[in-house]
């Protein structure tokens, strides 16, 4: 028999008496719902017996009702879940094998009268509809038996189901009612954390084995043993569902503060528990101090909450490199998931519509936390000491600074989204990262602008209002209004509704006697308020809070011997860009930046211009290995004007490289045409020995997105003229001009997507001795069964070729290149294992076959088909047309070992138009490969799932 701590009679009976001394409060109205549930742990099914009282609060006649089974949202591969999870290129669950999946078997439900209740499951497959054998009028109630067995997927999906060691997490294990306010709000499982379901009085029965330790957000009322088993009677009142945790090894420790009776798993292993449990005390007291008395027995506080929700940044690091101190990092991790079960147990809000309310709650007392207990924490923690670091703008950060910074990160990509938009339409980076910390921001900046303490009262007393009720953002905004002074409909009509920039810059600022004239600008016409700060020597002399205006406006303030006026100086305010943010009063010449130059890329300062340095190393087989010293004025967030030089040295052939680029990005809103980039680039290498090619390619490109912006779909069209400048080696036999220009037009279309992926693009081509016509199409479908198909079709045309050579002809399996846009490590190798690197473009071959060029046109199509993993059957087929003779049937086959698409692949040829190439001599020549070594594109693996 395993107990998690030895129970003690006063902390039992006191979850008793709080039971029955708020039932006649909570209980009237409520929906009741009685379980027993048992937990087989050999087949890891979930036995159970419901019996449900619905209560109708509304005033419609309901003739059908709707539950959540968000337990069957792991049956199979088209549940909204598994879709989900294939817009965010995760394939583990389509992947899964049928004994892997969990689901619900509802075997029998049954009204109060004993009779059948049709019911079925909507197309996500996580709600069920019951549909009523008598209508349920308003006040009425409806009793029904319930049961179904739920089996229970492994947690390589989600947090939730069994462990490998034993181990079960419980969330949205059984059927809730969903929530009917004139209108049902269904919503399927998306791994998002926001089951909405109706208040509800449950009382469960469960058992399960006895080698496991349990942890609840309910009152577990009595706890005892049998053979092999235990059973736990679980009180939950007013309640929305039921947590468990089963744990296999490490207990639930429980501690008893003067605010609050937590339950949690949270350890560290370098920090004692003596003071794990002062740090418990000092957070129970300050959440208590700042929301008010919790009203359960107690708050579940688990590592797997931590886990679902963590602290993303340099707390993610492996443990023996995290910059900070212990007792920093514990108690910002069970801050951070003791505020989100606070209120996830205590505020009954929508969490797909609303959940940017608690976000800003939790987020801005973590802020104060820092600022209270740890205000000199820098955001590098211990590393902004070190000595390769120490001199940047981002040591120098506070860690609290860390909210605007990743807020501006999406806002500087044009990819942030206003606070009220739904949890399942959030980029995955916004809904975990940006948008909260811009909610926790908005507060900071409501409480600054308010004059200082009103925020934190007023979150008090909407807690205490508001909590085991069922709320809407009209009762916080009510709230906050009540207690500021100062109108702040800006916050609630535009900050929170909107992705609205805010950009203000001081356009000049004039002393006269004894006040200075300043004229700031409104960069965005986002009429939100703006601070203004006069600084002399560092230090705050003055300080004003100006409302919001469009276009921009004088203003006259008191001359209190300032030497600088700063906007946002305390960066209470989300802003744009704070490059212009700052006047100094010293004359012209004293305002403008200086130029600072930094080893490596580090966060904007905006008192300097920066640019970065950093070493690059490239090779290619002639130029052979190519240090050299890239500059740029990229900072760690995009910026809208970025230069790009890289001089660099070829070692082999003892001669001066590189590229360079410069590039405009302009957004012009958030879907739709949102797009236009400038750009010019060069480059300056070898494609032969002693033979040099460079590049200078003016661009201009258009861009175009869905409304929706989790979607992965978009558009593009290029317009580029690409002129090439060759020197060639004497001992050389050039067929072609070696100076040459390209007027390039691409329009292309993407839907990247795990399970279906498909894309396509036209490209068009002129210059002085061609003009020529492509159309390019992929499709991949990783099947049911969970086989991949690969379909690609390409066609090109000449409309005119007066070249001599097949420099610029269509090519079945090594195009030439001659527009310099693919990575080869030999471009110009007809041997050798350079020669065997392939790049799928134009035919799209894997067999090198004689005569593979095509001066008219070609047509080609290429398959592969999953076998066994990642080992596929590949073949090709396809027509070229040379001019004066009759066009050729072309054709090849063999095996493709795909271990990571696009990225990483192996092609070993066996039948073509060559005969049987695996009996040829020679094999190992005739396998090619894909291959990518770029960072910046490997990275991109990644960070897909986040943007």
């Amino acid at each position: 028999m395993k107990f998690d701590l030895a129970y003690s009679p006063v902390l039992r009976f006191i979850g008793i008496l709080f039971v029955f001394l708020n039932a006649p409060l909570l209980m009237y109205g409520q929906h009741q719902n009685r379980i027993t549930a048992t937990l087989d742990q050999e087949t890891k099914i979930i036995e159970i017996q419901q019996e449900f009282t619905y209560v109708n609060d509304s005033d419609d006649t309901l003739e059908e009702l709707f539950f959540n089974d968000w337990a069957n949202s792991y049956s199979d591969k088209t549940t909204a879940l598994a879709k989900r999870f294939s817009d965010e290129f995760r394939k583990s669950l389509h992947l899964a094998k049928d004994s892997e999946r969990g689901s619900t078997d509802i075997l029998a439900i049954s009204d109060q009268d004993y009779r059948n209740v049709s019911w079925e499951h909507l197309q996500g497959k996580d709600i069920v509809r019951f549909t009523l054998n008598t209508p349920l009028g308003p006040g009425g109630e409806a009793k029904f038996f319930l049961t179904y067995t739920v089996k229970l997927p492994p947690n390589k999906f989600t947090p939730y189901g069994y462990g490998a060691d034993g181990s079960y997490y419980l969330k949205d294990w059984y059927l809730t009612p969903a929530v009917y306010d004139s209108v049902w709000n269904l919503y399927s499982n998306k791994n998002l954390e926001d089951l909405y379901t109706g208040i509800t009085d449950t009382d469960i029965n469960f058992i399960f084995p006895d080698s496991l330790y349990l942890g609840t957000n309910f009152v577990d009322l009595s706890l005892t043993s049998f053979p092999g088993n235990q059973y736990a009677n679980l009180k939950g009142v007013g309640r929305k569902s039921c947590d468990v945790i089963l744990n296999a090894a490490k207990p639930f420790k429980k501690h008893v503060t003067s605010t609050l009776f937590v339950v949690t798993d949270i350890q560290s292993q370098k920090y004692s528990e003596i003071l794990q449990g002062i740090s418990i005390e000092r957070i129970s007291r300050f959440i208590n101090d700042n929301l008010g008395d919790f009203p359960y027995t107690q708050l579940l506080v688990s590592e797997i909450d931590f886990n679902k929700n963590p602290l993303y940044g340099l707390n993610q690091l492996p443990s023996f490199i995290r910059p900070y101190d212990e007792q920093f990092q514990f108690e910002l991790k069970f801050l951070k998931t003791a505020l989100n079960s606070y209120l996830r147990e205590s505020i009954f809000l929508n969490p797909r519509k609303d959940k940017w309310i608690t976000d800003a709650i939790i987020n801005y007392l973590m802020i104060m936390y820092v600022d209270a207990f740890y205000p000199d924490q820098k955001l590098l923690g211990k590393l902004s000491k070190s000595w390769i670091l120490r001199g940047t703008y981002l040591a120098q950060m506070d860690f609290n600074d860390q909210y605007s910074f990743l807020y501006m990160w999406m806002a500087r990509r044009n990819l942030d989204q206003a606070l009220n938009t739904p949890n399942d339409s959030l980029i995955k980076f916004n809904q975990k990262i940006a948008n909260t910390y811009k909610a926790g921001l908005g507060l900071s900046y409501v409480d600054a602008y308010s004059g200082g303490g009103v925020v934190d009262p007023a979150i008090k007393a909407f807690f205490e209002n508001y909590k085991l009720k069922e709320v809407t953002p009209g009762d916080f905004e009510n709230t906050l209004k009540t207690f500021s002074p100062k109108d702040i409909d800006w916050f609630f009509r535009t900050y929170v509704t909107t992705s609205d920039q805010i950009d203000y810059k001081i356009k000049k600022a004039d002393k006269g006697n004894d006040s200075i004239q300043v004229t700031i600008e409104n960069k965005t016409n986002t009429e939100v308020p703006i601070s203004l700060f006069g600084l002399r020597n560092d230090t705050v002399v003055s300080d004003y809070w100006l409302k919001g205006f469009k276009e921009s406006q004088t203003f006259q303030i008191p001359d209190m011997g300032e030497k600088r006026l700063v906007l946002n100086y305390d960066q209470n305010i989300p802003e744009f860009s704070q490059k212009d943010n700052w006047k100094s009063l010293g004359g012209f010449l004293s305002s403008n930046r200086k130029l600072k130059f930094q080893f490596f890329r580090d966060a904007e300062n905006p008192y300097y211009n920066q640019v970065f340095y950093m070493p690059v190393l490239d090779f290619n087989i002639y130029d052979g290995l190519t240090p050299g010293l890239r500059l740029t004025n990229k900072t760690l967030i995009q910026r809208p004007f970025q230069f790009n030089f890289v001089p660099q040295y070829a070692i082999r052939e003892d001669a001066l490289v590189g590229s360079g680029s410069l590039i405009y990005r302009h957004y012009h809103g958030k879907s739709g045409f949102y797009v236009t980039n400038y750009s010019l680039r060069g480059s300056s290498f070898h494609f032969q020995t002693n033979s040099r090619y460079s590049t200078i390619t003016p661009a201009v490109s258009f861009g175009w997105r869905p409304e929706d912006l989790t979607s992965n779909i978009r558009s593009s069209l290029l317009m580029r003229y690409v002129n090439v400048f060759r020197t060639i080696d004497p001992s050389l036999d050039l067929e072609t001009d070696p100076d040459y220009s390209v007027l390039n037009f691409r329009y292309k279309y993407l839907n990247n997507n795990i399970v279906n992926f498909f894309s396509w693009f036209a490209d068009a081509q002129h210059s002085a001795d061609f003009t020529k016509v492509a159309v390019n199409v992929d499709y991949r479908r990783l099947m049911i069964n969970n086989r991949q198909l690969n379909l690609r079709f390409f066609a090109g045309a000449f409309l005119r070729n007066d070249t001599d050579s097949d420099f610029f002809s269509f090519a079945l399996d090594r195009p030439t290149d001659y527009l310099f846009d693919f990575n080869y490590l030999g471009r110009s190798e007809d041997s050798g294992i350079a020669s065997q690197q392939i790049i799928i473009a134009e035919g799209g071959f894997k067999s090198q076959l004689e005569n593979p060029f095509a001066n008219e046109w070609l047509v080609t199509g290429n398959a592969s088909f999953g076998l066994w993993k990642w080992i596929e059957a590949y073949g090709d087929i396809g027509f070229l047309k040379n001019e004066g003779v009759p066009a050729r049937f072309v054709y090849d086959s063999g095996i493709r070992l795909n271990l990571v698409t696009d990225y990483f692949e192996l092609y070993f040829p066996l039948y073509s138009n060559r005969g049987w190439e695996i009996a040829g001599p020679n094999y190992d020549q005739r396998i090619r490969f894909v291959i990518t070594l770029s960072p910046r594109t490997l990275t991109g693996l990644f960070t897909r799932k986040w943007f």
